[in-house]
């Protein structure tokens, strides 16, 4: 059981009462402690007592007295302290299955841990679910929850998820559900398994939950180069991503019964069908943005919004901003209309994906050194932070010192269409 603290916030009870960075929090009033969210529960008290262990594995035990909802000051290194919950299905979509071997532990991770669905919005396929975990769910009432469904026909489920019990999901929604747990669903669709009659009979049964089932997200499969031993799958074709669209479009016009569209495409169909993203506010606010839903349509209407207000580019070299190829599309004519009204000459960057294969073209899973390989010669470069996790590594392991080392120019990123605005201005 771990509980490892990262950080004590400063003038906090934490501080004053002597815990360190680096110790461990083994109990609250003599109770292990297996989360976060079990730690909330425990410290409501107005008087409570903490066992500690420091470095050299010595307990010690720390009276508290403190309002009821004031906060310790603790910060901890991970938000489970028992071990994330795995997923031991074996999907025919996994992308961890299809990750190059060799890389860092943490990216083979196939996390299932319903207590990361509801602090981070993780989804999970409650098919690892205990009876316990169940009745800690609705005690805490963790809600939302969000839950990767794939599809509700149950034969279609198991054959996907390769599991005979994945089958069981619409009775386990069910308890969540009439127990006041609110749930975002997602679909991975993969073309000859849950698209078609399958996709609808998943809609109408989500659909007929809302609204405690509050959002259907449809994402297409991802396909890397590495499937050599998988089951084979293939993408959607155009004509196939376009009849989804539209089948798609007519469930969302029946905004009336809900005030919502209720069910979402990711961003990658309509840019394989070459058709217009809706506007946004058939995104009702962005609920899945990520997961993809709508990150196209905000990118561009921040854009949109932020340029009207620039007429002067003040830049000293021109920069390149590196995307997927499918997002290149849609946003080099959004770059195309700044220059014209700044006069100046950036560009964003197609970047094809060698690393995990040309099939992959989505910017957030754009490694370093295809980036580096694309940007040669360029003298400036904006990095979009979707490239980077928050130990500011590429997916390829690379690290963000390593890239600026590499690349014989200015580095810079930027988080949003806001950020790269102000960068390309200045």
């Amino acid at each position: 059981m771990q509980g490892i603290i990262s950080a004590v916030r400063r003038n906090s009870l934490a501080e004053n009462a002597g815990i360190k960075a680096g110790e461990k929090l083994c109990a609250v009033n003599g109770v292990s402690v297996h989360d976060i969210i079990e730690l909330s529960y425990l410290v409501a008290d107005e008087q409570i007592v903490l066992t500690i262990e420091d470095s050299e594995c010595r307990q010690r035990q720390i009276v508290i007295e403190k309002y009821t909802d004031e906060e310790l000051g603790l910060e901890f290194e991970a938000a489970v302290f028992d071990g994330v919950t795995t997923c031991y299905n074996n999907c025919v979509f996994c992308f961890v299955d299809q990750m190059i071997p060799g890389m860092r532990e943490s990216l083979y991770v196939r996390d299932d841990d319903y207590r990361l669905s509801f602090l981070y919005g993780n989804f999970i396929t409650l098919t690892n679910m205990k009876e316990e975990d169940f009745e800690q769910i609705i005690k805490t009432h963790m809600s939302p929850l969000y839950i990767s469904v794939h599809a509700t026909r149950p034969e279609v489920r198991c054959q996907m998820m390769n599991n005979r019990f994945a089958g069981e999901l619409m009775s386990k929604i069910n308890r969540l559900v009439e127990a006041g747990i609110s749930i975002h669903t997602q679909i991975v669709c993969c073309p000859g398994y849950n698209d078609g009659e399958v996709l609808e009979q998943t809609y109408r049964d989500l659909e007929a939950l809302a609204p405690m089932v509050e959002t259907m997200a449809v994402v297409p499969v991802g396909i890397t180069k590495h499937r050599e031993h998988l089951t084979p799958m293939r993408l959607f074709s155009k004509p196939e991503a376009a009849a989804i669209v539209d089948k798609v479009t007519v469930w969302q016009e029946c905004r009336e019964k809900f005030g919502k569209s209720f069910v979402y495409l990711g961003d990658e169909f309509y840019l394989l069908a070459e058709k217009q993203l809706p506007d946004a506010s058939w995104y009702d606010g962005f609920p899945q943005i990520e997961n993809g839903i709508g990150l196209s349509r905000s990118f561009i209407d921040e854009w949109q919004q932020i340029t009207a207000k620039t007429d002067v580019c003040n830049h000293s070299v021109d920069a390149v901003i590196p995307v997927g190829t499918s997002a290149y599309k849609i946003l080099q004519p959004l770059l195309d209309n700044f220059n014209n009204k700044t006069g100046s000459k950036h560009s964003f960057i197609p970047v094809n994906n060698e690393f995990f294969g040309e099939t992959i073209n989505v910017t957030g899973l754009l490694v370093g050194k295809d980036i580096l390989n694309a940007a040669q010669g360029m003298k400036r470069i904006i990095l979009p932070a979707v490239v980077l996790n928050q130990d500011n590594l590429f997916l390829d392991d690379m690290s963000f010192d390593d890239f600026k080392k590499a690349f014989d120019g200015k580095v810079e990123c930027a988080v949003n269409a806001r950020e790269l605005v102000m960068l390309l201005s200045r």
